[in-house]
């Protein structure tokens, strides 16, 4: 995004004025990209609002939005046995489905797919070698039909081969231009306005931040940040090996075409443990891919909050659970149930889905 573009310098002033989390946001602002002009601003606005009257103004009034709200209130409160001091404030968010979209398969799954037409020229093997060969023939189902093995090979031929550097730019220049195939809207502008919100209101209490998702870390550090306003030191998520070498002179990592961690399922409490060191007091997911998260969050001493975000409105999003190919939400649901936590309807708990398009 140009400086001096249409972002209100009033806007601005009030960022400045408001707490520190606020000027990271400013930042990322004025670093990003066209594409992510408008998350950029939203987050701003969300962060302002945060620190407003009412900090969720697109969540309907109710027990999923009074839940979050008393349990903010519960633990920031000096002098009351609840009370948790502010470095001990982690929540942890799922990405897909939870923070953005993911529907009808994951954004990362078609960047690679939009990957494997890039360096198709490169690779004439690929007309009669699959899962290439149907993708290159627009068949995405029959790509895939082989399952995680055929998703593997797709990643690893079109994740590895690079510098951490080169893979970073190649992230950022697919998310400035690619569109949803269904909204034609930037993926940028896929995330959601109610969970914007959350984040900026949970920051604003003093309360850290961080993505624990299956997707890449390599993937989305490129981007969270100006999205988010999340950092890439405090997004979590699968890795592929990489390894140090010296080319011509200069320190590069090199990224393999081999597996190194998955942050999905029960990798998730292991990933925690490794990057962030301490046991969140809120965790939110959508999916039974989070559960284990949500379980290791709840196990913990003192007041502990969890959260699922239920893709209720077929209209507005999708509406999906427990049959779900992507994101099911099966076991959480009924574990949600049993232990009290919070479970969000986007239909009936949220006023709009995705922050407003910009023209």
């Amino acid at each position: 995004m140009e400086h001096g573009s249409s972002v209100d310098r009033s806007i601005f002033h009030l960022a400045y004025q408001a707490t520190s989390e606020t000027l990271v946001i400013v930042h990322a602002i004025r670093t990003s990209t066209r594409v992510a002009a408008s998350i950029a601003v939203a987050l701003v606005l969300t962060a302002v609002a945060a620190l407003a009257a009412d900090p969720l103004p697109s969540w309907n009034d109710g027990a999923a939005k009074g839940s979050i709200v008393t349990f903010v209130e519960r633990v920031t409160k000096p002098g009351t046995p609840d009370f948790v001091l502010p470095a001990e404030r982690i929540a942890t968010f799922d990405n897909d489905g939870t923070l953005w979209g993911e529907q009808p398969m994951y954004f990362q799954l078609f960047f690679a797919l939009d990957r494997v037409k890039e360096l198709a020229p490169k690779h004439p093997e690929w007309k009669d070698l699959e899962p290439f060969a149907s993708i290159l023939r627009g068949d995405v189902q029959a790509a895939l039909a082989a399952g995680e093995p055929a998703i593997a090979k797709i990643v690893m031929s079109t994740h590895a081969g690079m510098t951490t550097e080169e893979f970073d730019g190649i992230v950022k220049s697919w998310i400035a231009t690619a569109r949803h195939p269904v909204t034609k809207r930037p993926y940028t502008e896929m995330v959601y306005q109610p969970m914007l919100e959350l984040l900026g209101y949970l920051r604003a209490n003093g309360f850290k931040t961080f993505i624990v998702s299956g997707g890449g870390i390599d993937f989305m550090r490129p981007w969270t940040e100006a999205v988010y306003g999340i950092p890439p030191e405090q997004v979590v998520g699968s890795s592929i090996k990489t390894k140090f070498e010296m080319r011509d002179g200069v320190p590069v990592l090199v990224r393999l075409p081999e597996l190194d961690f998955v942050d999905d399922k029960a990798g998730k409490p292991l990933g925690i443990h490794r990057h962030i060191g301490r046991r969140p007091i809120a965790a939110f997911g959508n999916s039974d891919g989070d559960l284990e998260m949500l379980q290791y969050t709840a196990a913990g001493t003192g007041p502990r909050f969890c959260l699922y975000v239920h893709h209720t409105d077929a209209e507005r999003e999708s509406a999906y659970d427990r049959k779900s190919h992507v994101g099911r939400l099966d076991k959480g649901l009924d574990e949600a149930k049993a232990r009290g936590w919070t479970v969000v309807s986007m239909k009936d708990d949220w006023k709009s889905i995705y922050p407003p398009e910009r023209k």
